[in-house]
C-alpha cells in the first residue's frame, strides 16, 4: 500500500481527492491549517467510507506548511509507523483572484513559501514525486480558442502569479535533480459540485469570491443576488466563459497523474484538467434554475480587475497521457451542488 500526503486535504477539492484516494487503495497522510476549510470534510469522508473499513487509512494532522517543522513531524509519523511518505498532491493555499490583488504579501507567504518548505522537507526525506495543483489563471486571455499547455504564460492577478512562480521553481528543482524529482503541474480550470451524497461540498470560509458558491447561497436564501461582473465581454451573451469540471472529475484526474507519476521516469510536465468546453455565467444560471426548478435573481455591475472574458481548456493531454475523461456534464454539477448546499446551508457547521 502506497502512503500519499495530501496537503490541503480537508478543502474543496483536497477532500474529493482524499476520499477517492482512500476508496484506491491508498494510505493518506493530510496536513491543513483550516484557515480556509473545515475538519468536519474529513470526518465525512471517514464516514462516506466507514462501510469499507478503509477509513482508518486517513491520518489527519493539524498543521501550517508555512513551517517547516509542521511538514517534518508528518513525515516523521509516518516514518514511526513504517509507512513512509512515496507522494505528495499538494493543494494548501489561498485561491481568491480578487483578495490576492488587495492582500500580494498575504498570498506569496501562504502559496510560495509553503511551497519552499514543503520541497525542502520532500528533498530531505527522499520523497520525489508531487503532483502539483497550479491554474489556468496563468495563461494570458486567448479570445475564441482552447488553452493548451504550451500557450503564452502571463497571469494578470498575484494569485495567479504565484501558481506560475511555484512552477517555474518546480521547473528549477526538476533541474537540479533531474535523476529523481517526478513532477505533475495540474492547471485546472474552474471545479464546481460536490459529491453526490451531498456530504461534502464546497466551504468557502470567507466570503464567496467564486461564481458558483453564490448561486448555491442564493438558492438556499443565503444570499439575495448574483452579482455579474460585467456584461460587455467580448462572448456569445457578453458574460465570462468559463471552463467548468465537476469536482469529481478533477479528483479523478489528480488519481490518475499520481499514478502516471509513480509509474513513468523522472521527468516534470504541465497537464490542463478541463473539459474543453465553455459556459458563461449566464448560461451556468439558467441551468442551475432549470435543473433544480428554482430562480436565481441576479445583477450586473463592473468587471473585476483581473478577470479575462473567455478561458477554455485544451484537455487533449490529459486524454491522451493520463487517459482521463470528464465524465460529468454541466446539470450534474449543477445538481450535485445544490443538493451539497441544501444539506449543508450553513456549509461545515
Amino acid at each position: 500500500m502506497k502512503t500519499i500526503l495530501v496537503t490541503g486535504g480537508a478543502g474543496f477539492i483536497g477532500s474529493h481527492t482524499c476520499l477517492l484516494l482512500l476508496k484506491s487503495g491508498y494510505q493518506i497522510y493530510t496536513i491543513d491549517s483550516y484557515i480556509n476549510s473545515s475538519p468536519i470534510s474529513l470526518e465525512r469522508v471517514s464516514k462516506l467510507l466507514n462501510n469499507d473499513n478503509i477509513h482508518e487509512n486517513l491520518n489527519i494532522f493539524k498543521g501550517d506548511l508555512r513551517k517547516e517543522s509542521d511538514i517534518k513531524f508528518v513525515f516523521d509519523c509516518a516514518l514511526k509507523k513504517n509507512e513512509p511518505i512515496e507522494a505528495v498532491i499538494h493543494f494548501a493555499g489561498l485561491k481568491a483572484v480578487g483578495e490576492s490583488n488587495q492582500m500580494a504579501i498575504k498570498y506569496w507567504d501562504f502559496n510560495v513559501l509553503s511551497t519552499i518548505n514543503l520541497l525542502k522537507i520532500m528533498d530531505k526525506y527522499s520523497c520525489f514525486n508531487l503532483v502539483f495543483s497550479s491554474s489556468a489563471t496563468i495563461y494570458k486571455s486567448k479570445t475564441n480558442q482552447l488553452i493548451d499547455e504550451n500557450d503564452e504564460i502571463k497571469p494578470i492577478n498575484t494569485y495567479g502569479t504565484t501558481k506560475f512562480v511555484i512552477e517555474k521553481m518546480i521547473e528549477n528543482v526538476y533541474n537540479s535533480k533531474s535523476n529523481k524529482w517526478r513532477f505533475v503541474n495540474l492547471r485546472y480550470f474552474n471545479p464546481i459540485g460536490a459529491h453526490h451524497s451531498g456530504l461534502i461540498g464546497e466551504n468557502p470560509s470567507s466570503q464567496a469570491n467564486n461564481l458558483f458558491p453564490q448561486i448555491t447561497k442564493v438558492a438556499v436564501g443565503c444570499k439575495k443576488e448574483i452579482m455579474i461582473f460585467g456584461k460587455d465581454w467580448p462572448t456569445i451573451d457578453g458574460t465570462g466563459v468559463r471552463d467548468y469540471i465537476h469536482v469529481m472529475d478533477l479528483a479523478e484526474g489528480h488519481l490518475l497523474a499520481l499514478e502516471f507519476l509513480l509509474k513513468e521516469k523522472p521527468q516534470s510536465i504541465n497537464i490542463n484538467l478541463g473539459t474543453g468546453k465553455g459556459t458563461s455565467v449566464l448560461e451556468l444560471i439558467n441551468t442551475f434554475q432549470k435543473v433544480n426548478n428554482i430562480e436565481i435573481p441576479f445583477v450586473y455591475t463592473t468587471r473585476r480587475k483581473g478577470d479575462n472574458a473567455i478561458v477554455v481548456a485544451n484537455n487533449l493531454l490529459a486524454k491522451n497521457l493520463l487517459k482521463w475523461r470528464p465524465k460529468r456534464n454541466i446539470e450534474d454539477m449543477c445538481r450535485d451542488g445544490y443538493l451539497w448546499q441544501i444539506k449543508n446551508p450553513k456549509g461545515y457547521c
